[in-house]
């Protein structure tokens, strides 16, 4: 499946969640991520952000699609992301 996910956690957490992210995804920009993932892997990175956020501070959201085919995506501006997965 294709997921993004866009994330706004406290300040002290947000490295520990882009590195969580990182392990899946690719990122995009700041709090955004996006890439193919099994559904096994989107079930453990789930898990894995479940333990570094604060459900009452912090807001990730997660898009997930079937496939990328109906996808599209557009730039304008700056390109901050890549296709770099590992810190």
């Amino acid at each position: 499946m294709f997921v993004i996910v866009v994330y706004d956690v406290g300040e002290k957490r947000v490295s520990k969640v882009l590195k969580v992210c990182r392990k899946y995804l690719y990122w995009v920009q700041n709090s955004v991520l996006e890439g193919e993932v099994s559904d096994a892997d989107f079930a453990s990175l789930k898990a894995e952000l479940s333990v570094k956020i604060h459900r009452d501070e912090d807001s990730v959201l997660f898009y997930t699609f079937r496939t990328r085919r109906y996808t599209s995506r557009e730039e304008m501006g700056v390109r901050k992301g890549g296709e770099d997965r590992f810190l």
